[in-house]
């Protein structure tokens, strides 16, 4: 399988949940598999995230023919105590990268495809 994104090792400083957020926010018609690969994570650990995130409210989805079009809820508070009031708009505006300063990342494009 090649298209499983190798394990990182060590502790990083974003949660793989902050990636997958900050990847939907900067596309949100993006693909499972797309997001897998950007946030160099499985397929699997993406669609466990994206239910941990509409579980809890930061996130929903509206079918659209094959397609899923993400609404994430900015003011939405965080949920660790440290955090309290920062809101979901917040740290999107630290982890989403603008379009000018954007490189190629493992085949994932603005627009969902590969």
């Amino acid at each position: 399988m090649s298209d499983v994104p190798e394990p990182h090792t060590g502790w990083t400083f974003v949660t793989n949940h902050a990636r997958v957020l900050a990847a939907i926010a900067d596309n949100h018609h993006a693909r499972i598999r797309d997001i897998a690969a950007y946030c160099r994570l499985t397929e699997r650990a993406v669609q466990k995230i994206i239910t941990d995130l509409e579980g809890d409210g930061y996130l929903s989805h509206t079918r659209e023919g094959r397609t899923n079009t993400y609404r994430i809820e900015p003011g939405k508070i965080l949920r660790h105590p440290a955090e309290a009031g920062l809101t979901v708009a917040s740290l999107l505006s630290l982890l989403v990268r603008d379009e000018a300063g954007r490189g190629p990342h493992d085949g994932y494009r603005r627009d969902g495809t590969a």
